[in-house]
């Protein structure tokens, strides 16, 4: 799994905005935090995509949920098919293997 935090953009709300790849789901993920009365700087994820097993298939995909929010380097879609490219061949745990049959009814 990779994970990048990114700086948000001024004047709309958000505290942190976060992309990545999460190997296991084999889908890229995008999350937006905003600020909340009991978590004013941690916040909570607004929008979350990229939960469900091929959600977001491409780093571009991702890039589009985030931009709006926060500035997104320009060689962030490269790095994220990178970490994507790196885990090629990479087989679940037993654990992993496991959780995808209980939450998905299939490890694929």
């Amino acid at each position: 799994m990779s994970r990048y935090e990114l700086k948000p953009r001024a004047g709309n709300g958000v505290i942190k905005a976060v992309i990545g790849w999460d190997r296991p789901l084999q889908t890229f993920f995008a999350q937006v935090f905003t600020p909340t009365e009991e978590e004013p700087e941690e916040g909570e994820a607004t929008i979350w995509l990229g939960t469900e097993p091929g959600e977001l298939p491409s780093p571009e995909a991702a890039v589009r949920v985030v931009a709006v929010y926060a500035e997104v380097p320009l060689t962030l879609a490269a790095d994220l098919a990178a970490d994507m490219d790196a885990t090629v061949g990479v087989k679940d745990g037993a654990h992993q293997a496991e959780a995808k049959k209980r939450l998905f009814g299939s490890i694929h």
